[in-house]
């Protein structure tokens, strides 16, 4: 049986230990296709960290709720996580 600190998705941010609330899905279109999805996951607070992370090394991105997956991430996605598509 998995002990409650086991079993809670905290924020993928090194050093945070928060409940994580958001999927940050994204992908290396360098050596990735579409749909091979990588996911990290996010806190309220470093929801939008994680999202310039990426973005700045030109990954696309779709940032979700928690519960809600994506099969791809194609090429020309990148959306903003407060405001949705870019």
């Amino acid at each position: 049986m998995l002990h409650e600190a086991e079993s809670r998705l905290v924020c993928s941010r090194a050093g945070c230990r928060a409940d994580a609330a958001w999927n940050v899905n994204w992908r290396n279109p360098r050596i990735h296709t579409a749909d091979r999805v990588k996911v990290w996951l996010a806190c309220d607070e470093h929801r939008q960290y994680l999202y310039d992370y990426l973005t700045t090394r030109s990954f696309p991105v779709i940032v979700t709720p928690l519960d809600e997956h994506v099969d791809s991430v194609p090429d020309s996605t990148v959306q903003h996580p407060a405001t949705g598509p870019a």
